[in-house]
């Protein structure tokens, strides 16, 4: 089977072994010319992450890499990201990783242009509409797990560290723009990650088909999503070097949250 194709639905996904050698193009298309990557410091040390930061360099890309997240992220871990960004002089974030490294680089190019708290943006009733959406920098997603799908989510959730309470900021354009999905970059997921993430991906379809509302399409994928962990998550687990597994759980992942956002 051909794994290399382009999806918009809605976000503009990039999907295919191989396909993390187009970064520099992508960023091109969204007119990033200084991107920060944010990562996490399990996989900031990593050759995949040295790899992107030179082909970036090699096409006129200065990319530095931020990775002070924390597998739950807390606010802070935001503002230090908005910190380095603005010092930095960044247009644009490329958000590479799991959920954690995906919500927090996208909550920095959401609060990188604006003036109120972070706050002030909590999803509740209509509080969206309160960002300035022409200061929201250009997101790239890259995930390195099969499970969250922050790549295609509108929301991102963070912790407020004064009250330990773990709350969801949402607005449409915290969509990255583009995605790139590469299952090169998952094969090395140890198999209780693999495991870990997978049941989250099922969680997901799960959660999206018995949702009440009437979203037919939503209801198709979350059934398509859960087709695929059944039959490829087993092997994932045990031959993680398995492309073709590999590439079916990045997409599970992917339908997963995107169904899941018919009830939002």
């Amino acid at each position: 089977m051909k794994f290399t194709t382009n999806w918009n639905y809605p976000t503009n996904i990039r999907f295919g072994i191989g396909r993390i050698e187009f970064l520099a193009d992508a960023c091109q298309e969204l007119g990033i010319t200084r991107p920060l990557l944010v990562t996490d410091p399990g996989i900031a040390d990593l050759p995949m992450i040295s790899t992107a930061v030179a082909a970036n360099s090699a096409s006129g890309l200065e990319t530095h890499v931020f990775s002070r997240v924390q597998s739950n992220p807390i606010s802070s871990n935001v503002v230090d990201g908005i910190t380095q960004y603005r010092k930095d002089n960044h247009d644009g974030i490329i958000a590479w990783g799991g959920g954690s490294a995906m919500d927090t680089g996208k909550l920095i190019a959401f609060m990188s242009g604006q003036t109120r708290s972070i706050w002030d943006f909590e999803d509740t009733g209509d509080n969206w509409k309160l960002a300035n959406q022409n200061e929201i920098a250009a997101i790239i997603a890259v995930p390195t797990t099969s499970g969250t799908g922050s790549e295609v989510g509108r929301a991102a959730v963070v912790t407020e560290e004064e009250t330990h309470t773990k709350k969801i900021l949402f607005h449409p354009k915290m969509m990255p723009s583009i995605v790139i999905c590469d299952p090169n970059l998952v094969t090395s997921l140890p198999a209780n990650l693999t495991a870990w993430t997978g049941m989250d991906a099922l969680a997901h379809c799960l959660e999206a088909y018995l949702a009440p509302g009437y979203h037919p399409m939503a209801d198709g994928i979350a059934v398509e999503g859960m087709r695929l962990i059944k039959d490829w998550l087993p092997e994932a687990i045990a031959n993680g070097a398995n492309l073709e597994a590999r590439a079916h759980m990045m997409s599970a992942a992917a339908m997963g949250a995107t169904a899941f956002q018919k009830g939002l």
